[in-house]
């Protein structure tokens, strides 16, 4: 059986902090969670060639502001989706996937 969350809160303005019912509690990056997003559209931008250096990129407004997670919402009893401040939300993270990011957290 899957170790299911007891607790999810910001530990900070950039970390999650998630209490799971084994007593393992684990910390997440904001910004790790949203570079590792499962979505489709995600993916394929990491499996995508690097740009040439010489294409300077666009940045939008979103962008510089400070990447926080909005909202946390639970899909079914295996996932959540998270909110980010950038507008993304596409994204389905598994309680597996949660489990394998980020670091174990001093109980």
């Amino acid at each position: 059986m899957t170790a299911q969350p007891l607790k999810l809160e910001l530990a900070d303005a950039n970390h999650l902090r998630i209490t799971w019912n084994d007593g393992q509690i684990r910390e997440y990056a904001v910004r790790e969670l949203r570079d590792k997003c499962p979505c489709a559209t995600c993916r394929e931008k990491r499996k995508a060639p690097p740009p040439p250096p010489t294409q300077l990129p666009i940045v939008s407004e979103a962008d510089i502001r400070p990447l926080r997670i909005a909202a946390m919402k639970p899909v079914g009893n295996y996932a959540y989706s998270i909110d980010f401040s950038d507008g993304h939300n596409t994204g389905i993270y598994t309680l597996e996937s949660l489990r394998e990011l980020g670091q174990a957290a001093p109980q």
